[in-house]
């Protein structure tokens, strides 16, 4: 392991100065209280230990900005006091361990059921159902109620009051999910977003919610303290892809510009898997991009090591082996096999 140096030298993007190029990427553990949505003390030591391993940068599971933004059991939130007070907690180890981290602001939108979303149908930019049945709770995705444009606002103002509270309760900033199939990515997507006011239409026109998300949370923590996930990853729909992948990502590049962004973490379940002209989703995001990439899909530390070196990405999101392994970098760093990755034993969701 003496190749891997990138991975392992500090870094500064945004506001964060980081120890190494490592990031954690983000997987809903469900370790919160069910009904309050509070974090616990086994929550704490799990992020603990992997600040006190050195990542670079810790981003959360998911934390829902909303009772109707939930959509799996055990989730924690970031919209009471008690919520706020719990994750300082949280914060106030990583810290002492020297770590940085944030949290993942999300909102499940449809892919949700009325038992989950505090007894209200889901929410969504169209009434149309997702896919398939809810993690951890068993029960077929409710056909979710179409927002009005003042619930579409009051949504906007969520997420940017669950910014503030994440400041409030010691995060270093936040990143936003607009991936996977969640809210802000069903009204990116056809699939899911048919609306005929200025909320649908072609992909530009579709991504007029992400940017006033986006635009709202800057506003209120900074461009600098501000992360946004994109993807064309969906939980309901494993093998969607953009089906002109080039012109979409430089439609939600051409976005981020709008809106001041200065970091993104472009997400795939196959980091080294090409999309387009023989590249890789990362190395199309690069080729259109010059700021900071957050990079995630499988990597190892040889893989990430390449890529980072390359230039392709600035910072290397892992995920399964740092569940398996608290002490992932240590591991990597003194030439020690890693403990293999269980589902059913470290079990996670993608988030």
């Amino acid at each position: 392991m003496s190749q891997i140096s990138k991975l392992v030298e500090p870094v500064t993007i945004g506001a964060w100065n980081l120890r190494t190029r490592t990031a954690m990427a983000p997987m809903t553990r469900a370790f919160a209280d069910d009904k309050t949505g509070v974090v616990n003390d086994q929550t704490v030591e799990y992020y603990r230990k992997r600040a006190q391993d050195g990542i670079g940068l810790i981003i959360t599971e998911g934390v829902v900005i909303s009772p109707r933004a939930k959509g799996n059991p055990g989730v924690p939130g970031l919209y009471t006091q008690e919520q706020i007070d719990g994750w300082k907690k949280v914060t106030d180890a990583v810290h002492a361990e020297g770590g940085t981290i944030i949290a993942q602001i999300w909102h499940v939108g449809r892919a949700s059921h009325h038992e989950i979303a505090g007894g209200l149908p889901p929410q969504a930019p169209s009434a149309i159902a997702a896919e398939g049945k809810v993690s951890r709770f068993g029960k077929p995705f409710d056909v979710p109620e179409e927002m009005s444009e003042e619930e579409i606002a009051e949504v906007v103002n969520q997420y940017a009051q669950a910014a503030k509270n994440a400041m409030e309760a010691g995060f270093d900033g936040v990143e936003i999910h607009g991936a996977h199939g969640y809210l802000i990515d069903q009204f990116n997507s056809d699939v899911s977003n048919k609306r005929t006011d200025r909320y649908g239409g072609d992909l530009k026109q579709r991504l007029t919610f992400m940017k006033e998300v986006l635009k709202a949370v800057i506003d209120a923590v900074g461009t600098d303290r501000t992360l946004i996930r994109f993807s064309a990853l969906k939980i309901d729909q494993p093998t969607y892809m953009w089906e002109d992948p080039e012109a979409a990502i430089q439609t939600f590049i051409d976005a981020f510009k709008e809106t001041g962004v200065q970091m993104i973490h472009p997400s795939t379940m196959e980091f080294t898997k090409p999309i387009a002209r023989g590249l890789t989703l990362h190395e199309l995001v690069r080729s259109h991009w010059d700021g900071v990439i957050v990079g995630v899909g499988g990597l190892d530390a040889n893989t990430a090591e390449v890529a980072l070196k390359k230039g392709t990405i600035d910072v290397a999101a892992i995920g399964r082996p740092l569940i398996a392994n608290p002490d992932y970098l240590a591991r990597i760093k003194q030439d020690q096999p890693l403990v293999e990755y269980e589902a059913q034993k470290h079990l996670i969701q993608l988030v």
